[in-house]
């Protein structure tokens, strides 16, 4: 799968669990570790649970092995690594805390 597509995959799945404020990020010209950066919100540690292991369960089906998932112990933040697109899935004030979209964003 392309990383375009990889993305618009991604997307498309973290909005079907309703993940919130859904941020796409182009890293491409800022590090060789991805293309893209997804990040979005959970409502909790379930849902933030719930996003990561449904996007990453999907990928799987869909020929995409997660490189590696961390932190689904506590669930405040779960990053899905699939190479091309990294994910991403923060309760609300972790990701407010943390700006994500401040740091990779461009200036």
């Amino acid at each position: 799968m392309q990383a375009e597509q990889l993305r618009d995959f991604v997307v498309e799945k973290v909005e079907d669990l309703k993940g919130r404020d859904v941020k796409v990020l182009d890293v491409h010209d800022q590090t060789d570790v991805a293309e893209y950066m997804i990040i979005c919100s959970g409502n909790s540690k379930t849902h933030v649970r719930s996003i990561a292991n449904y996007v990453a369960t999907e990928a799987k089906h869909h020929g995409v092995a997660p490189l590696g998932v961390e932190g689904h112990e506590h669930s405040e933040w779960v990053l899905v690594d699939l190479g091309d697109v990294v994910v991403h899935i923060m309760q609300e004030s972790i990701r407010d805390f943390y700006e994500l979209e401040k740091l990779w964003g461009r200036k």
